[in-house]
């Protein structure tokens, strides 16, 4: 890798087509400069470079000055992921600039969380947050992060990895999480953000004990959390390899889908 892969980026471009929202954004450092989000009834192929374009164009950036990509790999839509996954891989090749990608799930949670905040629900201590994309039949992508009121402008961190799971017994697996920790260890409020609308009454399952502290907060992905997250990546020097950058699909896991096939 040579040194022009390496050093700090300046200008980038962050995409994300994984869910119904496409969401770009265009970054100076870890400042916006501009973002274009749009539902595109999952169309993205149509609209992406359109919205590229638009969004470099509010930000009165050319592809030229673009000096690192941030993408996002997922987990979502198998085909709309493949769609930004392949455009960030393109444009780093051609303009010979680093790649990264990041959990499309952190940038959920992070701007989910975000938008639902308020000084009710921004109690001090640790929140959890479990973004969900709905993947039919029960099943969520999903993870868990956790995150501090007292440092809403820091990215949640990861507690649980990115993966399919059946909701049900995702709720089951939090739940018994909680039960092992020390109360002074134990989350102040959990978050469930993103398509959450078809899974709500299973989410309310964890709110004994959590009486008006189980928030269910419906939230489109915006482009400035990809970037954000990006950000931190391109600004470290770090980049991935444009040969095995891949979408992640993840996979249920075999008792799960031994689980679902008896259905």
């Amino acid at each position: 890798m040579n040194n022009n892969d390496t050093k700090p980026q300046q200008r980038f471009l962050a995409l994300d087509t994984s869910t119904a929202s496409l969401a770009v954004s265009v970054m100076e450092k870890d400042k916006l400069l501009s973002e274009v989000n749009t539902n595109a009834d999952r169309n993205h192929s149509v609209h992406l470079h359109p919205v590229m374009a638009q969004a470099l164009a509010e930000a009165g950036v050319g592809m030229d000055q673009i000096e690192g990509i941030a993408v996002g790999i997922g987990p979502g839509s198998y085909t709309g992921i493949r769609i930004a996954v392949t455009a960030a891989k393109t444009l780093a090749w051609a303009n010979h600039i680093p790649v990264v990608g990041i959990s499309s799930l952190h940038a959920l949670a992070w701007g989910g969380l975000e938008s639902g905040w308020d000084s009710a629900s921004a109690e001090k201590g640790t929140h959890w947050v479990i973004p969900l994309l709905d993947a039919r039949r029960g099943q969520v992508y999903t993870a868990l992060f956790a995150a501090s009121a007292e440092r809403q402008e820091e990215a949640p961190v990861r507690i649980e990895a990115d993966g399919i799971r059946l909701m049900q017994t995702w709720v089951n697996t939090i739940a018994e999480r909680i039960s092992r920790l020390p109360e002074e260890e134990r989350p102040v409020c959990i978050w469930f953000v993103g398509e959450v609308d078809l899974h709500a009454e299973t989410a309310r399952q964890l709110e004994p004990g959590f009486e008006n502290r189980v928030h269910i907060h419906p939230y489109s992905l915006e482009g400035r959390w990809m970037g954000y997250l990006g950000a931190a990546r391109l600004l470290s020097g770090e980049a991935d390899d444009l040969h095995t950058l891949i979408p992640n699909y993840t996979q249920l896991s075999e008792a799960e889908a031994n689980l679902l096939r008896k259905r």
